[in-house]
């Protein structure tokens, strides 16, 4: 914990307006960070360092279950999109000055929206979720403004929120979403910013349901003020229905990205959100990028239009792993979470030994501490590679490495 300013002022006989500049230096660099009333303090580790530094090194021979990609033959085709996109662009090439969002794509998003009964809002495309995300906050929050997180929650977003200077606020979740009791009393102790993920949550499949929306909007309607964001990455990979949080409070967004219907290197996402929001986002980015290609804005609006992905038989195919894995262990003693989506989340007393333990056995998975700010132990396991034959052997091998019945007294 670092000392109050004007204590270290004194100690370095200067000015507390130096001491609070180089305070508010190190805070957007992400080297401190504000822990509310209890000041500032060095954070754990670099926010350059990102957590993907805790992936496990597979070994020739080993089979990873520990990436968290989707299954490649599962994409659609993009041959003929992308030569249809090049087509157009031949035809009608994109110049300075044209409008950033392809019409076509802000028509097929909005009507997709409208369907799923998100709030009306203009449209706006990103370079994935994690980059909406990020312009969302920085056209809100400051540097020392505090976010509600899921934890366990995406580790790339726990990544993201020190890296922009802002404060971190954990949130638990269970298999219908964040817990409306964990949730209450962050938003009275005052963060700027809520993100939830809508369905198909990484790490743990969690999928907001009805019941559970109602509570949470119901919650955050008494704190209009607060910045929230729904992430649907599992849009088109999961057959449940969006419960949307759009609209509770004044400033909302919803991001939909193509990375685990389309692949990951379709870097592309689409958002709405209330007007403001949207403007504010809209005009940063044409001071950066400018936007994103509409090569591959085309493609998508393609693979939309043309209902190139048949979202049953792909959530059918990610639902009939992830199902046969959570029965496999739970018949072995060993409780797993996966309710959506291509993870699976085990809960464990010994993250570390578990991981290593499997690793031995043929099998890697990821270490939960990727995901985790204070949630207790766990290992993320992705289904997305599995084939019918390899449930039986991984669950043998994930109950032999946590001990059997161990993970269910743990929790």
């Amino acid at each position: 914990m670092l000392p109050p300013l004007r204590e270290l002022a004194v100690y370095l006989e200067v000015n507390p307006n130096t001491v609070a500049a180089a305070y508010r230096t190190l805070r957007d660099r992400g080297v401190i960070e504000t822990a509310g009333r209890r000041g500032s303090r060095v954070r754990p580790r670099p926010a350059s360092t990102s957590r993907e530094a805790l992936r496990v090194q597979v070994p020739p021979g080993v089979r990873d279950a520990s990436d968290g990609n989707p299954d490649p033959a599962l994409f659609p085709s993009l041959e003929q999109a992308l030569a249809e996109a090049a087509a157009r662009n031949a035809r009608r090439p994109v110049l300075y000055g044209m409008p950033a969002v392809d019409e076509d794509l802000a028509a097929l998003a909005r009507s997709a929206f409208d369907d799923d009964g998100v709030a009306e809002g203009p449209v706006a495309v990103a370079s994935g979720s994690l980059d909406a995300i990020e312009r969302v906050l920085a056209a809100h929050l400051r540097p020392g403004d505090a976010v509600a997180v899921e934890d366990p929650g995406w580790g790339s977003l726990l990544d993201l929120i020190p890296a922009l200077g802002l404060r971190p606020v954990p949130v638990g979740v269970d298999d219908e979403g964040p817990l409306p009791e964990r949730l209450a009393p962050a938003l009275a102790e005052g963060v700027r910013a809520v993100v939830v993920t809508d369905r198909a949550q990484n790490p743990t499949g969690a999928a907001i349901s009805r019941p559970r929306a109602a509570e949470l909007r119901t919650l955050l309607s008494g704190h209009p003020d607060v910045l929230l964001i729904e992430d649907d990455h599992g849009h088109g990979i999961v057959d449940l229905p969006l419960h949307s949080l759009s609209g509770t409070t004044d400033h909302w967004v919803l991001v939909r990205s193509t990375a685990k219907a389309y692949g990951p290197d379709l870097r592309l996402a689409v958002f709405t959100g209330d007007a403001v929001t949207i403007d504010r986002v809209r005009g940063r980015q044409r001071l950066g990028p400018g936007w994103v290609s509409h090569l591959l804005q085309d493609v998508v609006a393609h693979l939309w239009r043309t209902s190139a992905l048949d979202p049953p038989t792909v959530a059918g195919a990610y639902g009939e792993r992830r199902d046969a894995l959570v029965r496999a262990l739970e018949e072995r003693g060993v409780r797993a979470r996966g309710r959506s989506g291509m993870n699976v989340w085990v809960p464990v007393p010994d993250e570390t030994g578990a991981v290593a333990r499997l690793l031995h056995s043929g099998w890697a998975v990821a270490p939960g501490a990727r995901f985790r700010l204070h949630s207790p132990p766990g290992i993320r396991i992705t289904v997305s590679g599995l084939t019918a034959d390899d449930i039986v052997p991984l669950a043998d091998a994930v109950a032999a490495a946590t001990g059997v019945g161990e993970a269910r007294r743990y929790e």
